[in-house]
């Protein structure tokens, strides 16, 4: 078998999923072969010879290599505005590396402005004319060597983003004409919240064999003839991947501790409305995991994936330290406020924690069933501060509740606290389209396409789109407190890298 992650995701970590697949497949001793066309895809652009349009490009070009030996040194990280000069200029090279005016490949993601994701049409299309891709010359070489080398039976592509979904299916036409007898396997999380719609309609009999909802460590295994895996944990391998290519200074080693949220009682969650369970790795075996795979991979910083991760994971983490820096995304709650736990958290490694936040109106967050309490976040960011932890803090704005009072209370809290926030992400609201609240509120065509996951609405308060844009970018942005902060957004990676940053200023 051979695991295909496609681009265009974030080249700065191996993907988790195929890695846990990997370990997984392994385990049952079935042979498989992985392949991160994300990374591979990304650099073949890259490398490929430029045409000179610009002064910009032209200097970019030439600083290609200087600039991506510069990211995977931690030297650059010490200097925001070296760092950004860094990113854009290779982001610029892979701006210019498209022949087709229509394209446009970035670090982060693959926009056709003539087909779209959202639609199941299109992308029938993309798998029609897969040499219309721009990385169309990449994988035609590099999965042709693949296949007649190995004769796999089966090839399983991972689509976890919306900008994966149009290469993907180029990859899947492009096989399917060459090799019509393999079986291709369709899985990730996107896939996933696809598959598991209420209004899900397999458009793509004929291209792809079959799909894959949620982990798929179990169900690949017995699909490809296994009878052994039973529901035996498994740890991730990342053994054939090219852990020396990522846009980083040292391997950043993601692992999942658990799937789904424990939580799981938000409004307007796709979590919730999907009904993904919650199946967590039992504590200590997570926290043994991070040790087994540190002493194997040797990385410079690992990222815990998980919605949010629990208490006892944490405290895991506190007795059972990996020796290595790690980050990752937990819910505001008591525990953070206590200064021992918070300085237990930076001796096991601790360098960022992201937290969402959301608002800083407690009705607003109260009305969305955050289980957050205003008052509970301020000690925290307080007491995480005073422990050396950076924190990304994840806002909202344009929520039902939410009006441009509950938007000004929210710009006020984060002016009182920004000297406690290293790091800000400020999302616009969409409406996820199978929510129980989508009837509530009426549903539009916002995001037209067979496959979109969220809908327009009508916000009962009249605190739309535009209004919420216009005070972003004109109030919350411009703020003497918090414009510093958001000045320092990572561009293209933001919080995959922002840790790299707390760990320089350590």
């Amino acid at each position: 078998m051979i695991l295909i992650y496609p681009p265009v995701a974030k080249p700065c970590e191996p993907p988790a999923g195929v890695a846990k697949l990997s370990g997984a497949l392994s385990r049952c001793g079935i042979k498989h072969k992985v392949i991160d066309a994300n990374i591979e895809g990304l650099l073949s652009l890259l490398q490929q010879p430029q045409v000179r349009f610009d002064t910009w490009t032209n200097r970019a070009s030439r600083n290609l290599e200087k600039n991506l030996a510069a990211l995977r040194d931690r030297t650059i990280y010490s200097n925001v505005a070296r760092y950004k000069r860094a990113v854009m200029d290779i982001n610029r090279v892979l701006e210019k590396s498209t022949r087709d005016s229509s394209t446009a490949v970035s670090l982060a993601n693959y926009r056709d402005n003539n087909l779209s994701p959202l639609r199941s049409r299109d992308l029938l299309r993309s798998a029609e004319y897969p040499e219309r891709s721009p990385f169309y010359t990449y994988f035609e070489r590099r999965l042709s060597s693949v296949i007649e080398r190995e004769q796999p039976s089966t090839v399983g592509i991972s689509i976890n983003f919306l900008s994966q979904a149009l290469c993907a299916f180029a990859m899947i036409g492009f096989l399917k004409k060459r090799y019509p007898d393999i079986t291709i396997v369709l899985g990730g999380g996107l896939v996933t919240s696809w598959v598991r719609g209420p209004k899900w309609h397999n458009h793509f009999r004929g291209l792809v064999d079959r799909f894959v909802a949620g982990p798929g460590e179990y169900e690949l295994p017995a699909l490809l003839g296994s009878k052994d895996m039973g529901k035996e944990h498994v740890a991730p391998r990342y053994d054939q991947l090219p852990l020396a290519e990522y846009v980083a200074p040292g391997l950043i080693l993601p692992y999942s501790g658990s799937s789904g949220c424990y939580w799981n009682k938000c409004s307007f969650c796709p979590e919730r409305a999907e009904g993904n369970p919650y199946i967590p790795v039992a504590d200590d075996m997570a926290a043994e995991d991070l040790r087994m795979l540190a002493r194997l991979t040797r990385p410079a910083l690992i990222h815990i994936l998980d919605n949010s991760m629990r208490t006892g994971l944490m405290r895991a983490l506190m007795h059972n330290p990996s020796g290595v820096p790690w980050y990752g995304f937990a819910r505001i709650g008591r525990e953070l406020t206590d200064d021992d736990f918070c300085m237990a958290l930076k001796r096991s490694g601790c360098v960022m924690l992201k937290l969402g936040l959301e608002s800083g109106d407690q009705g607003v967050l109260d009305h969305m069933h955050k289980g957050i309490d205003l008052e509970t976040a301020s000690r925290a960011l307080r007491a995480l501060k005073r422990a050396g932890i950076a924190t990304y803090v994840y806002l909202l704005f344009g929520t039902p509740p939410e009006t441009e009072a509950s938007a000004r209370m929210t710009l006020e809290f984060t002016a009182r606290h920004s000297d406690a926030i290293s790091f800000l992400n400020l999302a616009i609201f969409n409406m996820p389209l199978y929510g129980p609240e989508a009837e509530q509120f009426g549903t539009g065509s916002f995001y037209e396409g067979d496959l979109s996951l969220y809908t327009d609405f009508r916000h009962p308060k009249g605190w739309n789109r535009k209004q919420v844009r216009l005070f972003l970018e004109n109030d919350f942005k411009r703020h003497p407190a918090i414009a510093p902060i958001t000045q320092q957004e990572p561009p293209f990676f933001t919080s995959n890298h922002a840790p790299l940053f707390s760990m320089e200023q350590r």
